[in-house]
């Protein structure tokens, strides 16, 4: 079942489907789903290498895959690439250039195209990043998380500090952008052990550091055996030091758990968050797909090895249904109001194809609970809103499935 699946509807009023007089902007998102070791509180598609990642056959099973999707985004440019995971840096450089080379002759991509690779600090090698830079990779996010030997164990991580502080080294000397991702709420950890964190990754000036909260997901072994995780109060202690250590050396907190400094936003990912469509392939990936007269979303098989059997005769997507009237509303808040200065009231009628009208009582009691402000121009979270966030969203909500 998709997520959208397991949504309960909003409470819009009655309408008929979206209409687009223009198409939101395109991305492209790409999935490889291996990973060295599967940690104990990931819920993402990954799956542990065991022996020889079947690279070329991957490779293959995504030009199928893309092949079958053509039609639906035909003529259409893309902005970025992501390549997510998993561990996409456990491909070799060979096989992005192939994968990259792939797409360029079926999709016309901007000339500045953001194109970002995850990779984990176990995978850096210095000739091989080289490499993925001459693919014509321009960005890198690296799973860090925390430079505390204590809590990478508890995390599960390959790595250890001195690797992680290797891999950026590395990731400094061959990109201009690149995004250190960081966790705090750790188990057993201490506000003065997250601002340690912080304090490690900025001696490398990054141009960009994502700060996320550990969640304890279903279907993860942390949910199957908890650890001890901080209390609220002691978490929202350091989330408050992290927002205001970055804010202070000069990072804009533009996203709940992003922050840049001028000019490194992550373009990609702003597109998710203000509603933009994008085309995913592989393994589990996920697509948002707008039309004239409709938003479809579709959801590629799960396991590799199915996956690129079903790839192969033409049948990647294992679901696909048209998004309704009733939800397309709460979607478009359940991302643009991730952002901390929000959006402009205008980009609801264009991403959504609907009239901001049909969300106005959702707004009115948003706004009578402080949990956003707005004017005839731009709707924006407040402070409260960003910490309560799930609250604010709650709104959106059906009182009743």
């Amino acid at each position: 079942m998709s997520a959208l699946e397991k949504t309960p509807v909003s409470r819009l009023s009655p309408i008929s489907s979206p209409r687009f007089t223009a198409l939101p902007p395109l991305s492209l998102y790409i999935h490889i789903p291996w990973c060295m070791r599967k940690c104990p509180y990931c819920d993402f598609n990954s799956h542990e290498a065991r022996g020889s990642v079947p690279e070329q056959d991957y490779v293959a099973a995504l030009t199928a895959d893309l092949d079958q999707a053509l039609p639906l985004v035909w003529g259409r440019k893309v902005m970025s690439i992501f390549f997510g995971g998993g561990t996409p840096s456990l491909f070799s450089p060979h096989s992005m250039d192939a994968i990259l080379s792939m797409v360029r002759a079926r999709l016309p991509l901007a000339a500045d195209a953001e194109i970002t690779l995850e990779a984990n600090p176990g995978t850096f090698e210095a000739e091989k990043f080289r490499a993925f830079r001459a693919t014509g990779i321009n960005r890198l996010s690296i799973g860090i998380q925390s430079f505390s030997p204590r809590h990478l164990t508890a995390l599960g991580r390959v790595h250890d500090e001195h690797e992680a502080r290797r891999a950026i080294e590395i990731a400094r000397g061959h990109f201009d952008n690149f995004n250190l991702d960081l966790m705090y709420a750790l188990p057993q950890q201490t506000p003065a052990e997250a601002r340690a964190d912080i304090a490690a990754a900025l001696e490398y000036s990054p141009p960009h550091v994502s700060s996320y909260h550990l969640t304890i997901e279903p279907n993860t072994w942390f949910h199957r055996y908890p650890p001890p995780v901080p209390d609220e109060d002691a978490a929202a202690l350091m989330q408050d030091a992290i927002e205001e250590t970055l804010v202070a050396r000069g990072y804009e907190h533009y996203e709940t758990s992003a922050f840049a400094r001028s000019g490194a936003r992550c373009r990609h990912n702003l597109n998710y968050w203000t509603f933009g469509d994008y085309l995913g392939i592989g393994a589990g990936a996920h697509s948002k797909l707008s039309f004239a007269d409709r938003i479809v979303r579709q959801m590629r098989f799960k396991q590799p090895g199915q996956y690129m059997a079903t790839a192969a005769q033409g049948k990647a997507v294992q679901q696909e249904q048209q998004v309704g009237a009733r939800e397309v509303g709460f979607e478009f808040m359940m991302n643009a109001l991730r952002l901390t200065g929000g959006f402009e009231a205008s980009l609801f009628a264009e991403r959504a194809g609907l009239p901001l009208n049909v969300v106005f009582d959702e707004l009115e009691e948003a706004e009578r609970r402080g949990l956003i402000v707005r004017d005839h121009q731009r709707i924006a979270p407040t402070p409260q809103g960003r910490r309560f966030l799930n609250d604010l969203l709650q709104i959106f909500l059906a009182d009743t499935p």
